[in-house]
């Protein structure tokens, strides 16, 4: 969709925002459920501290997704070999627990700030804290809102992520050509998640035109944001709503055809939905992130996409971007109009997403060494 629509998506919804974390080289392991938790904390210093004792703040949101695990082992693992102390935090997707995480690091003397939010917007005070301490902010993969303390935003292009997804539907469905019809339901993301709002444009504005002239129908009728949106990434909640739809709108023996899921998590639910309540022909499913269950599903024809998104490039580039911070240089951007905050336009890096399907995961995952053939058995 057009950037000015995608920014009033981006403004409107609850955006998700990064994580910081600063000190001694700990990390804190996150134990809470996907709805907030106890966390369990535990100090290693492994941090050699060569780079003039520089400390760089790692915040992530939770240790209950995959990718989030990978994100900050990929991060830690490269920042220390730079050189640098890490101090890498989860905060069990609770905001306060972010909120004093990033406090306590910037109290204790980071010098830059690497944060994937848990809200976008909710972050204010502690993103006060590090523009009054001069702590230069990046932004990890989701955008921190209203809020001057953001140098650098660092994401793949997740326009083009939900772009992805929808031109594969398009693809394998023929729907240029085709006078065939089809019923397709959405799962999009977290409200909560500024990106969520960009994978379900990117997807729509493939397949709006589609609908709107009758090759897809949507027999829930829920097609706004707001309606097919998961709290969270949850895939109970994504699996709980695809279970009421296919019981009040296919339990008739209407076939499903599609199913446009906006990652992994999500697709992980409706795909428990239509094992256990669905007995027409098995849909196209689409994902994000290729994780683990979800590319076995693949591989045994349960979900027919997801796209990668190598976090070992997005780490690198941020270490790249640290060291240009710390070293004065000129940092590495490659969009400088996309992502506004709700307070400036953001400098943004934006790394490359792909499609993975049965037929290339070998390639992309195991080949690159992303996975062990032994993971996904």
């Amino acid at each position: 969709m057009k950037k000015k629509l995608l920014s009033v998506l981006l403004t409107g919804a609850l955006a998700a925002s990064m994580f910081v974390g600063c000190g001694t080289s700990t990390e804190t392991t996150d134990t809470g459920a996907a709805t907030g938790g106890d966390t369990a904390t535990e100090s290693t210093d492994t941090g050699s501290g060569a780079a003039g004792g520089t400390k760089v703040g790692v915040a992530m949101p939770t240790k209950d997704l995959q990718r989030w695990n990978q994100d900050g082992a990929n991060m830690q693992k490269e920042l220390e070999a730079a050189g640098y102390t890490v101090d890498l935090q989860y905060a069990s997707n609770d905001v306060q627990t972010q909120i004093s995480q990033i406090e306590n690091m910037i109290n204790s003397g980071c010098n830059v700030l690497v944060v994937a939010a848990i809200e976008a917007s909710s972050l204010g005070e502690a993103m006060d804290m590090a523009s009054e301490a001069g702590i230069p902010v990046i932004a990890y993969d989701r955008l921190i809102m209203n809020t001057d303390a953001v140098s650098y935003y660092a994401t793949f292009d997740n326009y083009k992520v939900g772009t992805v997804q929808g031109e594969y539907i398009e693809k394998e469905l023929k729907l240029k050509d085709t006078t065939e019809k089809f019923t397709m339901e959405i799962t999009a993301g977290d409200p909560g998640d500024n990106n969520a709002g960009f994978f379900y444009q990117g997807a729509m504005d493939v397949l709006q035109p589609y609908i709107d002239n009758g090759t897809i129908t949507v027999k829930s009728g829920q097609t706004e944001f707001s309606d097919v949106a998961t709290a969270q990434w949850a895939t109970e909640t994504a699996q709980s709503r695809m279970e009421n739809i296919l019981s009040s709108y296919y339990a008739d023996g209407t076939d499903l055809d599609i199913c446009l899921c906006s990652n992994d998590s999500t697709a992980l639910g409706v795909e428990n939905a239509l094992a256990a309540n669905y007995n027409g022909e098995y849909p196209i499913v689409t994902g994000q992130d290729c994780d683990i269950e979800n590319t076995k599903n693949m591989i045994a024809g349960k979900q027919s996409m997801s796209v990668f998104k190598d976090t070992r490039t997005l780490a690198s580039q941020v270490v790249k971007m640290v060291g240009q911070i710390l070293n004065g240089e000129e940092v590495d951007v490659n969009d400088t109009e996309t992502y506004n905050n709700g307070n400036a336009v953001i400098p943004s890096y934006l790394c490359d997403p792909v499609f993975a399907d049965a037929s290339n995961y070998k390639e992309l995952l195991i080949d690159s060494g992303y996975y062990t053939e032994d993971q996904l058995k």
